[in-house]
């Protein structure tokens, strides 16, 4: 599902899903190496109703009982497409997803979007929008964002760096990464023109639409390396039979949000209310161990976090 100059992340490990890239509704298998794994998923029966927070629900939310939200299903391990169908909805951001819509009595339904189009949606066609979403000033303009995991930015080049990358010296290299995140803008972009500034060739950015897509140029060798949120690298690395490995360390770590319409405060304080209950009693860190990915937990969910630029 992100965007940010230092702040480029989009984390959840360069995963293989159902096409991991912001976009998110194709089945690809990360770098051809089969459908995405991992757990069966969650059970959302697991969660109790909260009638406290329950009766918070705004009225036609609650008249119509189905929690819509918006995501890239192609970003694994947070959200792709997997299941005995390569169709149904899965990873950490899904269970999230499931437990918040359980807490307030809800059946919740993830729809898949390209990544690009979930933030404008919010309000007519989805309630929130969970896909990874970095949070920065730019996207705190036009929407509520409630914290609840943190990422970073992380690259990766095929195992044993044949071409000899190094990020000390990537100018004139082909860089992958997932269209609309921050990897692509500000981060590989604002290295691409200090590369420029000093008399070197750009990078050549190879932006596509599902990072599934790219982690598959990468193993296939017609990229050079590929950028992407820490979680995303990891889970990509899993799960393209050992062909790749990380570059240097992770970096520019940041807040990710859940996503609400800007107009509609009380909701994005209800999510956040919620969030904190999940937090508190376990729920959330069971979710994200189920998932490998407790390194990216939060103690505490805010809503509109202040970030850096």
């Amino acid at each position: 599902m992100p965007s940010s100059s230092t702040l480029s992340l989009r984390f959840v490990t360069v995963a293989a899903a159902a096409a991991l890239a912001l976009a998110g509704c194709t089945t690809a298998s990360q770098a051809g190496t089969g459908s995405p794994s991992g757990p069966a998923g969650f059970d959302p029966s697991a969660v109790q109703k909260d009638d406290a927070l329950a009766a918070l629900v705004p009225g036609a939310l609650k008249s119509r009982g189905i929690l819509t939200v918006g995501s890239d299903t192609s970003y694994a391990p947070a959200e792709f497409l997997g299941g005995a169908d390569g169709q149904t909805p899965q990873g950490y951001d899904v269970d999230i997803a499931k437990a918040i819509g359980a807490t307030l009595g809800l059946d919740t339904k993830v729809q898949t979007s390209e990544f690009t189009g979930i933030l404008p949606a919010l309000g007519p066609k989805y309630d929130l929008g969970i896909s990874s979403f970095t949070i920065n000033p730019e996207r705190s303009k036009t929407v509520n964002f409630v914290s609840y995991f943190n990422a970073g930015v992380l690259w990766a080049v095929q195992k044993g760096n044949p071409r000899n990358i190094s990020l000390a010296d990537i100018c004139g290299k082909k860089v992958g990464v997932q269209t609309g995140t921050v990897e692509e803008d500000p981060d590989v972009s604002d290295l691409s023109g200090k590369c420029v500034a000093e008399g070197k060739p750009a990078i050549e950015i190879i932006t596509l639409k599902n990072q599934t897509d790219v982690t598959t140029r990468l193993v296939n060798g017609s990229i050079d390396a590929m950028s992407a949120d820490s979680p995303v690298i990891g889970y990509a690395l899993s799960q393209t039979g050992d062909k790749l490995q990380t570059l240097g360390d992770v970096y520019d770590g940041a807040p990710q949000g859940i996503a609400v319409a800007k107009s509609d405060t009380a909701l994005a304080e209800l999510v956040g209310k919620v969030m904190n209950k999940l937090i508190t009693d376990g729920t959330y860190g069971k979710i994200l161990d189920e998932w490998s990915n407790t390194k990216g937990a939060v103690t505490t969910s805010e809503v509109n976090p202040a970030v850096g630029s």
